[in-house]
């Protein structure tokens, strides 16, 4: 089925990845390095993402090392967390800062569940519009005779049944992680 739309699958592939990626930035209670994704620290003018200057290592289920290879940056990396959306006090001994994941309480893992099913529910609006996009283009070129009316019925139904598939997948990776959220 997909073998016949590439296009359309890879967008909807793209569109699964990105959520992903919001996924993975919500904190669940457990440490994981991919909440410093986006925060940026001034190193020789540039502005770099933490992993880029600094080792950061997961030492225990709730608590994030950073260590940078260059130690006069470890106040840039400590106001940087502090003014970020992260919402947690970093540790600094001088050498490494040490980020400690408080136990989420109940309100926040609903929170975050809340916040994963907005992001499920964006996922499918975008791929909604890629499948929207392409049966206007295949409209398009049955209306210039390029394919018939059988085409584009047979394309509309491919078209649907790889949404279809696409839909499930990203429930089943909201669902993932709201299993996630709540088992912590």
């Amino acid at each position: 089925m997909s073998t016949n739309y590439p296009e359309i699958d890879s967008k909807m592939s793209k569109a699964i990845s990105s959520l992903d990626e919001q996924l993975h930035t919500l904190r669940a209670g457990r440490a994981n390095p991919s909440v410093l994704d986006k925060i940026r620290v001034e190193y020789y003018g540039a502005m770099s993402k933490i992993t880029e200057v600094a080792a950061v290592s997961v030492p225990e289920p709730r608590m994030l090392v950073i260590q940078p290879w260059d130690v006069s940056l470890i106040k840039e990396i400590e106001k940087a967390i502090q003014a970020s959306d992260v919402g947690i006090n970093p540790a600094n001994d001088g050498k490494v800062i040490r980020l400690l994941f408080p136990q989420p309480t109940e309100e926040r893992r609903r929170e975050l569940v809340k916040e994963s099913k907005k992001y499920g529910e964006e996922t499918k609006v975008a791929i909604r519009n890629i499948r929207r996009d392409f049966i206007e283009k295949y409209k398009k070129q049955e209306k210039s005779h390029e394919i018939t009316e059988d085409d584009l019925k047979e394309a509309e139904n491919d078209i649907q049944k790889l949404t279809d598939s696409y839909i499930k997948k990203v429930e089943s990776v909201v669902s993932d992680k709201e299993k996630e959220i709540m088992s912590v």
